[in-house]
């Protein structure tokens, strides 16, 4: 078996196929010793592909392209998220995403875990053709004080996790205003990147044909079906809540491929350039390495 251990940017319901391609042993079927760490701070993944402890990190695209020209080179070569995992709490229930309701409203979300959440909502607000200016935000703390907060009266909006959502909605501290893995269109969301593979390494190509089998599976199997899965792996969330938000990640076309699609790269590239981690947004080719999930063009962008 060859090692792979991949250091996370969080343990979260939306790397489901990862966990299942462990579980029914995908993985091991390519030779691989799958493992998965998940450190704190969430920077240290980081870290731990630069001195080589881990093969690839786990988390968010926008993070090599930050690097990218500037003294670091990471390298992404496949996704798991192909929709954003966020939903946005509301004081009134909305059946859909309205970006004009948020004109001169406070949104409060986290901004302690990295950048992904602002850049999201404010691209969009812009693909909406609101001005994100014309919103006030309060982002820089966490995501726990300001739950809190958003109960005890701050702000209009709240925008966390879609289980954290559901959680907060049963509490009774408010209603769902927008599930953006719904609403919010195809974005590689969650990728796997790595410093750089030696010419000739399989590993990735296998890693991937592994990570495509268990979205399959995931696609292919009702949420209710393993709700005794669910409740080992995420025994935080409520086993209800989980398979309901496994089944709306099914219906919404979480988990496609794990090609990083390159209308999806596109859109994203260009919410990270407006949100100025980058000077411009940087081509497909230039950041991705395509090759190990070559086998799965056909479907990336279908």
């Amino acid at each position: 078996m060859d090692r792979f251990l991949v250091s996370a940017t969080g343990h979260s319901l939306n790397y489901l196929p990862h966990y299942i391609a462990s579980e029914q042993g995908y993985f091991a079927d390519e030779g691989l010793d799958v493992t998965e760490v998940v450190p704190r701070p969430w920077d240290l993944v980081l870290d731990h592909i630069g001195e080589g402890s881990a093969e690839a990190a786990l988390g968010g695209i926008w993070v090599p392209s930050m690097f990218h020209g500037r003294g670091r080179r990471l390298v992404p070569f496949a996704q798991v998220s192909n929709r954003a995992p966020l939903a946005l709490i509301g004081r009134e229930a909305a059946p859909r995403f309205d970006a004009r309701a948020l004109v001169g409203k406070t949104v409060l979300m986290k901004g302690s875990n990295g950048a992904s959440v602002g850049i999201y909502l404010k691209m969009m607000l812009r693909e909406a053709g609101i001005d994100p200016k014309s919103v006030n935000y309060i982002q820089d703390l966490d995501a726990g004080i300001l739950q809190a907060c958003y109960a005890g009266g701050m702000g209009d909006y709240l925008l966390i996790d879609l289980p954290g959502a559901l959680a907060y909605r049963a509490a009774g501290h408010g209603e769902l205003a927008a599930v953006f893995a719904r609403d919010g269109g195809d974005i590689p969301w969650s990728v796997y990147y790595t410093e750089a593979f030696e010419a000739g390494d399989t590993r990735p190509e296998r890693f991937a044909r592994a990570l495509g089998r268990g979205m399959a599976w995931v696609n292919g199997h009702e949420a209710a079906s393993y709700r005794g899965v669910l409740m080992r792996l995420f025994p935080k969330i409520d086993t209800d809540i989980a398979v309901q938000v496994v089944e709306t990640y099914r219906a919404s076309a979480m988990w496609t491929t794990p090609r990083i699609g390159e209308a999806s790269y596109a859109r994203w590239q260009q919410g990270i350039a407006d949100a100025h981690l980058t000077d411009a947004p940087i081509p497909y080719a230039t950041l991705i390495d395509g090759a190990p999930t070559r086998a799965f063009v056909a479907t990336a962008d279908a």
